[in-house]
């Protein structure tokens, strides 16, 4: 090997090396990457973004939904009534399950998940957060012994005072469940007045419950069709 080439090939290495200390300097430079279309997908990836997109709308990749839609498969989850008409939610909004013993019990356990925190086993308010923060209502005393399932729906939904929504973390289903156990709960025996609500025991003909029939006049709430984009008679609007 011959002086000069010797001398060409250690120059060459120094340099490579300067440009590749030079290059990794700043944290926020991605440097080069061979081949980027095997990394980054050609076609408009809606939860990715690397360059800015030349047809949608401030160049993002996700377009905003069309004003009235719904998410797919979440239209019982919310309904037309607003959040500070507690008042409208008692009037009109109907439990469409029993009293059985499954869905109290699944009930219990919802409320275990989500409530007992704040609200306590008791219902009392004597939670590890209400304990803390205080002012966290007791269901079987005053005004909250005669909350109806409406209301309490709703203010799962929604939220009310210092307690946050909650009508993303359960469905409609389970915020009736969780309803039909804060019932128990408001006979001020916790748990143990479960019983007294079952109604799997009952005669059919004893199984009516005023407070799980329609409004009159009116659509059932949170109902909606089995079928995508279809009605049924009678829930789309006043009943006639």
């Amino acid at each position: 090997m011959t002086h000069s080439f010797k001398y060409g090939v250690q120059a060459s290495a120094i340099l490579f090396a300067s440009v590749l200390t030079t290059a990794c300097n700043d944290a926020n430079d991605p440097g080069l990457e061979y081949a980027p279309q095997m990394y980054e997908s050609i076609p408009y990836d809606p939860l990715r973004q690397v360059d800015a997109n030349t047809v949608n709308p401030m160049g993002i990749n996700e377009r905003t939904p069309a004003i009235g839609t719904v998410p797919r498969g979440k239209l019982s989850y919310f309904n037309h009534i607003g959040k500070d008409s507690t008042g409208i939610a008692e009037r009109t909004l109907r439990n469409p399950l029993r009293y059985t013993t499954a869905n109290l019990e699944e009930g219990k356990v919802l409320y275990t998940r989500n409530c007992q925190h704040c609200h306590g086993e008791q219902g009392d308010g004597q939670g590890p957060v209400g304990v803390k923060f205080k002012g966290v209502p007791n269901y079987s005393q005053g005004a909250y012994v005669n909350m109806n399932e409406g209301h309490i729906y709703h203010v799962i939904q929604w939220g009310k005072g210092r307690m946050m929504p909650h009508g993303s973390q359960v469905n409609p289903e389970e915020r009736w469940k969780i309803a039909m156990y804060v019932r128990v709960l408001q006979k001020g025996k916790g748990p143990e007045g479960m019983s007294e609500l079952v109604q799997d025991e009952l005669e059919p003909s004893q199984k009516t419950n005023p407070e799980n029939q329609a409004p009159y006049g009116q659509a059932q709430a949170n109902d909606m069709s089995e079928e995508q984009g279809q009605g049924e008679k009678a829930r789309n609007g006043t009943a006639q």
